[in-house]
């Protein structure tokens, strides 16, 4: 995750000072903060609540964090974030945790890469013993992900996050693309449901990237881990029959703690060797060491420093998806990767398929205009600070960011309720021909997802006076029938963009759709090299 300078005058609780955000999850945010009663470091956490949750119940949530995490901190010491402190305000909870060292796991996966199994088997085996411990006491963690984990230099493991399981109506709240299929169908959970995220957190460890990607919406992300099947993973080794036995969709065919526990333990017997005993010290610095670091003044008083821009939130998936020119991924119904949108010049319609209406014309190669240029009505720039903008209808927002260390990234815009979606993908390891990037790259991955078709050729073309291609297709997305228009366009030096605007299939031809697609192509400008 990125670093984010937060500016605020308002203490948390009256006590909590907020000094940068560390970590962002669906509905959670989690800041390096000070306690000004006693000047200590903390963590400071923020969960959203829903509406109906925040006209009453702070005692019972607050009261069960507490109690949770005390109890298991005291079956478990040193592998539990301690909770000092726990408000609701604002509609949301906000917990305090103490210091303690460590990087998210999940950072830790973006910055460093995969793990070899063996590596995986042991930090699967410490999540087990806090597992153990808090189901032998009842207890279910429920919100459990990489981002609750923060991994040690030394190698060891401390859990964050419990307590939240049944102190709130609202299921998932902070990851959706770990969250076990029961809780997709809102259903009552238990241990199993932590046996399941166990499974993921394996899977994501070894391959790079959840077992079901994040589809931008909470809603269409846990339709996905329900109904979807699970991609078969290449990367898990002695561990595959595990990850399989855990991700399991009915909760009752899970594999139980104790066989988990011996199938990672002969992983580690078996294959001493490769065994990673202490992990790396991460490039980056640990949870909370910014807070600690940030300008001191005399005294060793902190400050407030200027640190590098926010960052929304990561999604290991990319790495494989974003190292193609126009957007690497297959936007289909399977869990291939994340799913980028944008629109093309005609192309010619295959037999039996009509003919598609042909997107606007993009203009010519003009500078950047600036924001105060005029707009579509209903539209408003939208600068991203990785380096462009475009138009955005009034109500549209992010919906999601993932990035990769080479420089790749790709960003989701829509709304909440809109089934369409603009993706902007970026990579550094573009190929010559943007034609042979759709074809050889791009649509191999797209023909194994469930009821692809493309729609005509790929088409050479330019765009702002670059080269460029565009290329679309029909497929089926959580069991829609959804029609994508994809184009990609070279920046030089290996540089490029690929925009892709995705709608429902039979909303195609809607004059309002052809009108938002010509303002994304009218309107996109990429910063100066």
């Amino acid at each position: 995750m990125g670093w984010a300078q937060v500016s605020t005058h308002e203490l948390v609780a009256g006590r909590y000072r907020l000094l940068e955000v560390v970590q962002r999850e669906v509905n959670r945010v989690c800041w390096s903060g000070e306690d000004t009663g006693t000047g200590r470091p903390c963590l400071v956490t923020r969960t959203a609540l829903p509406q109906d949750e925040t006209g009453g119940p702070g005692p019972r949530i607050t009261g069960r964090v507490m109690r949770t995490c005390e109890s298991l901190e005291s079956l478990c010491p040193g592998r539990i974030a301690p909770v000092v402190d726990a408000v609701v305000a604002d509609g949301a909870l906000w917990t305090v945790t103490e210091w303690v060292g460590g990087v998210p796991l999940g950072d830790l996966l973006e910055r460093q890469g995969t793990f070899n199994y063996v590596r995986a088997a042991r930090v699967g085996l410490e999540l087990l013993t806090v597992l153990d411990a808090a189901h032998g006491e009842g207890i279910t963690h429920g919100e459990l992900s990489p981002g609750q984990v923060l991994m040690r230099e030394d190698g060891s493991v401390v859990v964050t996050g419990f307590g939240l399981a049944g102190a709130t109506l609202a299921p998932r709240l902070t990851a959706p693309s770990y969250a076990s299929p029961e809780q997709a169908r809102d259903e009552r959970i238990g241990p199993a449901a932590d046996l399941w995220t166990l499974g993921a957190v394996l899977y994501t460890m070894a391959e790079g990237r959840p077992p079901f990607r994040d589809r931008g919406r909470p809603e269409a992300t846990l339709r996905g881990v329900d109904r979807l099947p699970l991609r078969t993973p290449v990367r898990t080794g002695p561990l595959t029959q595990a990850v399989l036995g855990l991700l399991r969709k009915d909760s009752r065919e899970r594999l139980t703690r104790p066989v988990v526990r011996e199938a990672l333990t002969r992983v580690l017997t078996e294959d001493p060797d490769t065994a990673v005993h202490e992990l790396p010290r991460p490039r980056l610095r640990g949870m909370y060491a910014a807070a600690r670091d940030a300008g001191r003044g005399r005294g060793g008083r902190r400050t407030v420093a200027g640190t590098a821009l926010a960052l929304a939130t990561v999604t290991v998936a990319v790495v494989a998806v974003t190292h193609g020119l126009p957007g690497t991924d297959d936007g289909s119904a399977t869990d291939a990767g994340p799913r980028p949108s944008a629109p093309t010049a005609p192309t010619a319609p295959s037999p039996g398929e009509p003919a598609p209406s042909a997107p606007p014309t993009s203009a010519s190669p003009s500078p950047s205009r600036p924001d105060g240029d005029a707009l579509p009505a209903g539209f408003r720039r939208y600068t991203a600070p990785e380096g462009f903008s475009v138009a955005l209808p009034g109500n549209w927002r992010r919906l999601d960011t993932s990035r990769v260390p080479d420089g790749a990234y790709r960003v989701v815009f829509g709304a909440s309720g809109d089934p369409r979606t603009l993706a902007v993908t970026y990579s550094e390891r573009a190929g010559a021909d943007p034609v042979a990037v759709w074809r050889d790259d791009v649509e191999p991955e797209l023909e194994r997802s469930g009821g692809y078709r493309r729609i005509g050729e790929i088409r050479a073309t330019t765009y702002r006076g670059r080269e460029a291609a565009d290329m679309q297709w029909v497929a089926h997305d959580d069991g829609d029938r959804v029609r994508t228009f994809g184009r990609g366009f070279l920046l030089g030096g290996g540089r490029s963009f690929s925009l892709r605007w995705t709608t429902p299939a039979a909303d195609w031809d809607d004059g309002g759709n052809e009108r938002t697609l010509a303002a994304f192509l009218q309107s996109f400008r990429e910063a100066a090299a």
